[in-house]
């Protein structure tokens, strides 16, 4: 079943990025907006028939609350905070694709380092086209949802091509969603 995308006006002035470009732009209060895609606690919107990623810290300006940030015991064993890193990650999704960036085969790596106090999440990932405008955007979610999971005190995410991405590298799942099987 089709859901037509939700309409509101924004409450206030509110900056976004240009979808596919990754530029930023600030979209004034009383803006009509369409909700396209409102996944990871990332919102895709439209206006004036243009795309536009709005972060989930500022889902006010859509009327909306942000999402809840993960819990996790101080005294968390290492496979518990990698567990909640990778299940951070998956709240990463493409701003133009409905599939979260760990299903869709983006993160190669996902490993943690003990610090004095915490972890390191080192992070190797990649895009599904080189040249994409929002890379720059979506390594900074992923370093941002990893710096989320309590304990973790640093997150360095490198942006890899090689190998290069193929669809192949998508989850069983996510190929499912696609349409690919």
């Amino acid at each position: 079943m089709y859901n037509a995308p939700e309409v509101v006006s924004l409450t206030r002035d509110v900056v976004a990025t240009l979808i596919p470009a990754g530029t930023k732009v600030e979209l004034p209060v009383g803006a009509e907006a369409s909700i396209t895609q409102a996944l990871g606690g990332s919102y895709t919107v439209q206006v004036q028939g243009h795309l536009f990623r709005i972060e989930g810290k500022d889902a006010d300006a859509l009327g909306r609350t942000p999402d809840e940030k993960p819990v996790l015991a101080a005294d968390a064993s290492e496979e518990e905070v990698e567990q909640a890193v990778r299940a951070r990650l998956k709240t990463c999704y493409d701003p133009e694709i409905p599939i979260n960036i760990v299903d869709l085969g983006l993160i190669y790596t996902c490993a943690l380092e003990p610090l004095d106090s915490g972890w390191r999440a080192r992070i190797a990932m990649t895009l599904t086209a080189p040249g994409c405008g929002m890379g720059e955007v979506l390594v900074a979610d992923v370093r941002t949802k990893a710096l989320e999971v309590p304990t973790v005190r640093e997150a360095d995410v490198e942006l890899v091509f090689d190998p290069p991405w193929t669809r192949d590298m998508m989850s069983e799942e996510a190929q499912l969603q696609a349409g690919f099987i």
